[in-house]
């Protein structure tokens, strides 16, 4: 059951636009050697995963990984998973570490959905034992997240950033080659991961929206009061009452509606008419500018008359406000 090293998609027609780019980088100095690393973790990960070191493990005894790449279990992929395990058995070992902070218990690096199986069918399960490092969890880890394809944009934004928070890597490159990405790439997914995690779990996966939709919402979101409303919104029927891909394209739409009614409230608009008629004005304010149009046949006469007198005008105005206290 060899597994192809993932990290060497950056050396592929599978890598990104850049993969020139990409290419030199992963050719040089400490990036060329972290490849060569992780070739040999690979190697020994199949090795453990083929060889005598399969155990069987009490689930009860097995935690979760310290870094979560899932936002959401797909049930459907694991009531399929479930029902394989249950009438073929476990064919693929997951893979352990024994517990950094508790003895007697471990610590799974990859393969949470078949933990989680063994457990509904109360089951032991399979798994290599390796005693890793943090920094090795996470690259073991992050093979795993980039082989498999059913991991979202969102997902892999939030797991490159909980590896940029252990600050593993000063300048990210083992977050730029097991997630294959560039470094403008990798800065919009941090950026995105930043969002309110409650706006981010009430979204969920969403597998079919990619960065730059990502991007517009984060975007959007900057603004306080419109967060408030984002807020307020994923808490409604009309968001909770959607699944997958719809959560994020009504909460985005609702959002922009918002934008929209904002301006068209800030904006009061209002028309004049001297007595006799000969000038009239439309006149618009937003709380920070205020402009009005003259017309009719004395319109500029009227408006060269404003604008000489506009010095006069402004001292009687700040003399009216003094005397009122304004």
């Amino acid at each position: 059951m060899a597994r192809k090293n993932p990290f060497m998609n950056v050396m592929t027609e599978e890598a990104p636009d850049n993969s020139e780019a990409i290419l030199e980088y992963t050719n040089k100095g400490a990036s060329k050697s972290l490849i060569h690393s992780l070739d040999e973790l690979a190697a020994q990960a199949d090795r453990l995963l083929e060889g005598e070191a399969v155990v069987e493990l009490d689930p009860s005894i097995v935690d979760a990984s310290f870094l979560k790449d899932r936002l959401e279990d797909d049930e459907q992929d694991f009531d399929e998973l479930l029902t394989a395990i249950r009438d073929r058995g476990q064919d693929t070992p997951i893979l352990v570490r024994p517990h950094p902070n508790s003895t007697g218990r471990y610590m799974v690096v990859f393969g949470h959905r078949r933990l989680r199986a063994a457990k509904v069918l109360e089951r032991k399960v399979r798994a290599v034992v390796k005693d890793l490092k943090d920094r090795d969890h996470v690259v073991a880890q992050g093979q795993e997240n980039t082989a498999r394809a059913n991991l979202s944009f969102i997902e892999k934004a939030m797991f490159a950033a909980e590896i940029s928070r252990q600050q593993y890597d000063g300048d990210n490159s083992i977050i730029l080659s097991a997630l294959s990405i560039d470094r403008a790439t990798l800065s919009k997914m941090l950026s995105v991961s930043t969002m309110p995690r409650e706006i981010l779990e009430a979204v969920g996966a969403a597998k079919g929206i990619g960065r730059d939709r990502w991007y517009e919402l984060k975007n959007v979101l900057e603004r306080p009061s419109n967060l408030e409303q984002a807020r307020a919104y994923v808490q409604s029927s009309d968001f909770t009452g959607k699944i997958g891909d719809e959560r994020f394209n009504s909460l985005l739409a609702f959002m922009k509606t918002v934008g929209k009614q904002r301006r068209i409230k800030e904006v009061q608009a209002q028309k004049w008419e001297s007595d006799d008629k000969a000038v009239q004005a439309d006149i618009k304010t937003d709380g920070k500018t205020y402009t009005f149009a003259l017309r009719a046949k004395n319109a500029a006469g009227f408006g060269e008359y404003i604008t000489e007198n506009l010095a006069h005008l402004y001292r009687a105005y700040r003399n009216q406000s003094d005397q009122r206290g304004e």
